[in-house]
């Protein structure tokens, strides 16, 4: 299974980090940090193309799957990735029912799936 959900989209950079935002309070995510990891790694001596990840989070389904394995907070919150490679700007997240494969004895099948449908519909609405 391919680990990322992929979108391209016709929307600028700024335009694509915005459309992420909103289209996560429209699916009750709340946005809790915005990465310009561009910024800091130029800060820091190195180049790339613009990347930000956007880190969102609903707090039913964090308790949801925090209850069945704390350590899967090392895999929270859910991050959507904005970037340009090659003059184009993409949109991905990680498929959140991945986590159960590092988390085998959790229960959180049915919960990553909903999250994952939601988060990829955030994605597919951010795209446009």
């Amino acid at each position: 299974m391919q680990i990322d959900f992929t979108r391209p989209t016709d929307k600028t950079y700024a335009e694509a980090i915005q459309a992420v935002q909103d289209a996560a309070a429209l699916h009750n995510f709340h946005v809790s940090f915005v990465h310009d990891i561009a910024k800091t790694m130029r800060e820091r001596g190195f180049e790339r193309e613009p990347l930000t990840i956007v880190e969102m989070c609903n707090a039913k389904y964090s308790s949801q799957v925090l209850a069945e394995d704390v350590l899967i907070g090392l895999m929270l919150p859910c991050p959507v990735m904005v970037y340009e490679q090659d003059g184009d700007v993409l949109i991905s997240t990680m498929r959140p029912t991945l986590i159960g494969t590092f988390f085998p004895d959790a229960e959180i099948a049915d919960v990553a799936a909903e999250v994952e449908a939601k988060i990829f519909a955030i994605v597919e609405e951010a795209a446009g």
